[in-house]
């Protein structure tokens, strides 16, 4: 991808996408990473879903 499109394409793509960025405890990081492999579920995947929960979509 050359390099003008590709600062062009994230540019749209922080016009409709926000990044949350933020730290936990690592130890309830990993049961969570735990907890969700049992269930075959990514941490993405949970967030969206949690947050759609949330804010009531």
């Amino acid at each position: 991808m050359a390099e003008k499109s590709r600062a062009e394409y994230f540019r749209e793509l922080r016009k409709v996408k926000k990044q949350l960025v933020f730290l936990v405890d690592k130890e309830k990081a990993e049961a969570l990473d735990r907890k969700l492999a049992e269930r075959g579920e990514g941490r993405t995947e949970w967030f969206r879903k949690k947050l759609d929960e949330e804010i009531g979509e």
